[in-house]
């Protein structure tokens, strides 16, 4: 998603200058993209699948909300993404360049689109609103326009899409530092390297502020265990709460160990006073709280630190290409260029939190996560099929790598027109 707006972006600077750099960088970050969704489709179709495999119940009972926004995530973001990606990939040269920049226009929104829709699906199963409960315990949707303003929507969306930014940025100013490490296509790694870093720098700070700051606040409104849980608060704090850089759960004793915090930061931050009390994982039943509390935890740690990295590391190469240093500074260069997996990271944990944190429950308060399993499908078939998908999607990875190296391998072609 955060590359479909690079590849607009440069399609744009392309019409504004007629340099056929930009035009180039487009269509070979456009290649990149189609290796992305393919995989995203193949290794997509299957989840949803399980909606009627391993998760019966919940479809059944809940099938009358999350399938409105699925079913137009299908029927419209899919198919204007996947329609103009054709377009975009092979009808430069029968449409001429406006029109070609119009279908990658379409690409962008088709993919944040899609991003709209399942995040809406997945903001109602964190906040229900707008529904009704039948007597045989179906969920009804009462009002459909509370499913787009859902108070949990928006900043999740924004989180979203600014974390896949910046996912995007650092492969882009990955591909670039290679580039000038191998001294190959180095005015295209030139390009690729200042656009990565600049985008990278804004979208981490943007992933951290305002949209990770919304997004945590509605955690500790909405879901207060699962908050107390990824900060590591045991037990309340009544007069303003600590924020912890470095400490490990102790679930014995109900504690951190060898913590490192800085006294009522967590208060301030959450509520703008420094002695706002902030609830602990005491002040719940232990069958409410999170069933996996280290792992949340340090999901949550895993993905704040390495944003906090982001935001330097990025902020270091923007000083250093405002003098003028970043091209030949080499053990930066290497830096940006290894540091690429860690953003893949980071949305993964991010992830981790969210549906970690949701837990024990399916629909936040109202469906466990027990109740919806299929109840005629075995642990035993459930980890067989989960095993071979990951065999498969082993495989699969190891063929995206191969696919995009080979691109990143030949670089942008320069085409005449």
């Amino acid at each position: 998603m955060g590359l479909s707006l690079i590849i607009i972006l440069f399609k744009g600077y392309y019409l504004k200058s007629n340099k056929e750099i930009y035009n180039d960088a487009a269509k070979f970050f456009m290649k990149i993209f189609a290796i992305n969704f393919t995989m995203g489709v193949i290794t997509g179709i299957p989840m949803e699948f399980q909606f009627g495999t391993n998760w019966a119940k919940f479809s059944e009972l809940t099938g009358g909300i999350i399938g409105q926004t699925l079913a137009m995530e299908g029927t419209f973001s899919f198919f204007l993404e996947s329609s103009f990606l054709a377009l975009f990939i092979f009808g430069e040269k029968l449409m001429g360049q406006k029109l070609h920049f119009l279908t990658g226009f379409f690409v962008f929104l088709g993919s944040w689109a899609s991003g709209y829709l399942i995040l809406a699906t997945n903001a109602w199963m964190q906040h229900p609103v707008g529904y009704e409960i039948l007597e045989n315990g179906k969920f009804v949707l009462t009002h459909f326009s509370k499913l787009f303003s859902n108070p949990w929507l928006l900043p999740a969306f924004l989180h979203n899409q600014m974390a896949s930014l910046v996912t995007s940025s650092f492969v882009v100013a990955s591909i670039g530092a290679f580039y000038l490490l191998i001294k190959k296509h180095e005015a295209h790694g030139k390009l690729f390297l200042k656009t990565g870093v600049i985008i990278g720098l804004i979208s981490s700070l943007l992933v951290a502020f305002p949209t990770g700051d919304l997004n945590a606040k509605n955690v500790a409104k909405y879901q207060p265990a699962a908050f107390a849980a990824m900060e590591g608060i045991f037990e309340t704090e009544d007069a303003g709460a600590e924020i912890v850089l470095i400490g490990q759960p102790n679930m014995v004793e109900k504690k951190l160990d060898n913590k490192i915090a800085v006294p009522n930061i967590l208060s301030f931050l959450t509520y703008q006073e420094w002695d706002k009390q902030i609830i602990g994982m005491d002040h719940f039943d232990e069958s409410e709280l999170p069933d996996n509390i280290p792992a949340l935890y340090y999901s949550y740690h895993i993905m704040v630190g390495l944003g906090t990295i982001f935001i330097g590391i990025m902020g270091i190469s923007i000083l250093f290409l405002y003098r003028k240093k970043l091209y030949n500074f080499k053990p930066l260069l290497w830096t940006i260029l290894f540091l690429v997996p860690f953003p893949f990271i980071a949305n993964i944990t991010g992830w981790y939190v969210a549906e970690l944190g949701r837990q024990p429950y399916l629909v936040y308060g109202l469906l466990k996560t027990v109740d919806g399993v299929s109840l005629t499908v075995s642990s035993g078939n459930t980890l067989f099929t989960l095993l071979g998908f990951v065999a498969l999607y082993m495989l699969l990875g190891l063929l995206f790598l191969v696919l995009v190296g080979k691109t990143i391998y030949h670089g942008p072609q320069h085409q005449k027109h």
